[in-house]
């Protein structure tokens, strides 16, 4: 039996070049606005057998305003980023380049003292390892666009690295199919816009 874990990246709860690490701000209104916009093309996911979300305040109000009701799963957190935490990248940047070249560099660095990107990597894909592929056909998991990155970097078993080169847009969707150990990655079609004269 193959389970199928979609994936909804949360709304933004800031302006996307002010990301910061472990951000636990709340949707702010442009976040609010982006959901409303999707809420009928995402609502359908709502039918899944189990519904999940990171514990952040944006991945809980993005999911409940989706109709989810969802049930926080600490494993789908963010990287702990230790003393970087509540930094941007150009912040943590300006006080430490070295460290942060370093973590950039070596996927089991912890210069913040915190979670090396490998550590992350492995305690999402054990969550998604771990899922009950006996009780339910279909998961729909709203989650940090970080914690949907390190999903995808261990359902490809692809080198820590490929974590770098993946973009995960607000509100965007990424499916996975398998089961523990064997996953590939779904891309769905969309159905074309009519044009408008």
């Amino acid at each position: 039996m193959h389970l199928r874990v979609t994936f909804v990246a949360a709304a933004r709860s800031s302006p996307l070049l002010a990301e910061r690490f472990e951000d636990d701000r709340p949707l702010d209104r442009a976040g609010w606005d982006e959901v409303q916009r999707v809420v009928q093309d995402l609502l359908p996911l709502a039918a899944a057998e189990l519904r999940y979300c990171s514990p952040t305040p944006r991945s809980r109000a993005t999911g409940d305003a989706l109709g989810y009701a969802p049930l926080v799963q600490l494993a789908l957190r963010d990287c702990d980023m230790g003393r970087w935490r509540g930094l941007t990248l150009g912040e943590a940047m300006a006080r430490q380049p070295e460290a942060v070249d370093a973590w950039l560099a070596d996927p089991r660095a912890t210069p913040h003292g915190g979670e090396s990107l490998l550590a992350f990597i492995s305690r999402v894909g054990n969550w998604l390892d771990t899922r009950p592929v006996e009780d339910a056909g279909r998961i729909v998991a709203v989650a940090e666009p970080s914690v949907i990155r390190a999903a995808i970097v261990y359902a490809l078993k692809a080198p820590p690295s490929t974590y770098w080169n993946i973009d995960v847009r607000p509100l965007s969707t990424t499916a996975v199919i398998g089961r523990m150990g064997r996953w590939n990655l779904r891309f769905d079609g969309v159905k074309a816009q009519p044009s408008r004269a």
